[in-house]
């Protein structure tokens, strides 16, 4: 659909290369749709505030939009809709956030796509999960509408996630890669450098600004030794309407922590001498989106997400012809280097959020 590489490797290129590859172009969007999910779809007129409290309601983290005047789907409401109307529109803890409590959907995706592209990204059962991979990581999104094109219903919304996770239970019937028992300290998968992280004390605007500005979607939160302690993400910050808490904005990072909706156990972590296939095993049956990669401190040194991932173990065998990104090759030369490590911008988790973005339509 979006690209024609050929399923057989190049001669003289190791076999072991294009297993993943292979082995989504051979499966479809369909083969990896459960046999049944929740699947919320908001109409636009809806108003934003009663969308976010459906949101938590029914524990999704999107909603595809219909337009009943255009009588089709038009967008994704996110999370990070959520981010941005409390980042754009919060004032202090006494001022009420009128467009929050006021604007429908249709409101605030008027202001939203003036800065947006205007424009539902969508793919057909029948693709292949290769189509679907290229497709979320072309277009820097996370959440990939499955439709119909027959009757032109939303039947479920792929995501990294569930692409990993149907791999991960099928994986056992094609030939294990053998780089996969390499350390990943030994292979350009993560990202290394300019980390953004937050500190304990932080407030949760602080958080936001982070988010819509560095276009990120986790932060490692570090206490005052620098070690990482927690990991605040995009998803989050949903629990500040779950809570009612979207008006207290001040509250610090380590407050917010605590008053989580749900327990949560430390920070997945891994180490620069753990394999591949063991930190893709640990995102796999935790079902999270990445995993912090810590040294013997518990300081940050990288985040390995699931479109690290996916990029290097589909995308990249097909696409080899581009040009490297000008960054270290792998993470042994950011240990090795004894250069300073600065900790800024998490370019990984930008493609974490660039999701909701372009998705949304407005999203």
């Amino acid at each position: 659909m979006y690209a024609t590489y050929p399923m057989t490797p190049p001669a003289g290129a190791d076999p072991d290369t294009y297993i993943y590859m292979n082995f989504m172009k051979s499966h479809s969007c369909y083969d990896a749709m459960p046999r049944s999910s929740k699947l919320v779809i908001f109409d636009t007129t809806l108003q934003v505030k009663k969308a976010f409290f459906a949101l938590v309601a029914n524990g999704v983290r999107a909603a595809p939009l219909w337009d009943s005047k255009l009588q089709c789907f038009v967008g994704m409401l996110t999370i990070t809709d959520f981010i941005n109307i409390l980042h754009r529109y919060y004032k202090s803890p006494l001022v009420q956030i009128y467009e929050l409590e006021e604007h429908k959907i249709e409101t605030w995706r008027e202001i939203y796509l003036q800065y947006s592209v205007n424009r539902l990204i969508s793919i057909k059962p029948e693709s292949s999960l290769f189509d679907a991979i290229y497709s979320l990581l072309k277009n820097k999104i996370h959440r990939l509408p499955v439709i119909d094109p027959a009757s032109g219903n939303v039947l479920h919304i792929l995501t990294h996630k569930r692409i990993l996770k149907f791999l991960h239970i099928f994986g056992s019937m094609i030939p294990k890669p053998r780089f996969l028992q390499k350390q990943i300290n030994e292979v350009p998968i993560g990202t290394f450098r300019e980390i953004a992280t937050i500190q304990e004390s932080a407030s949760v605007y602080e958080a936001l600004a982070i988010f819509v500005e560095r276009r990120v979607s986790a932060l490692p939160v570090v206490n005052e030794q620098g070690k990482v302690v927690a990991l605040y993400s995009r998803f989050d910050v949903i629990n500040l309407a779950a809570q009612k808490n979207y008006n207290n904005l001040n509250m610090t990072m380590k407050e917010a922590l605590t008053s989580r909706s749900c327990w949560v156990e430390g920070v997945l972590k891994c180490y620069p001498h753990e394999t591949l296939e063991a930190i893709i095993d640990r995102i796999a049956k935790a079902e999270v989106h990445r995993l912090v990669l810590v040294d013997r401190e518990d300081v940050v040194r990288g985040i390995v997400s699931l479109s690290d991932i996916l990029q290097a173990l589909v995308l990249t065998p097909a696409v080899s012809s581009l040009p490297s990104p000008k960054v270290p090759a792998t993470i042994s030369q950011i240990f090795t280097s004894g250069q300073p490590f600065k900790f800024e911008e998490n370019k990984m988790a930008a493609d974490d959020v660039k999701q909701d973005d372009k998705v949304k339509n407005g999203a």
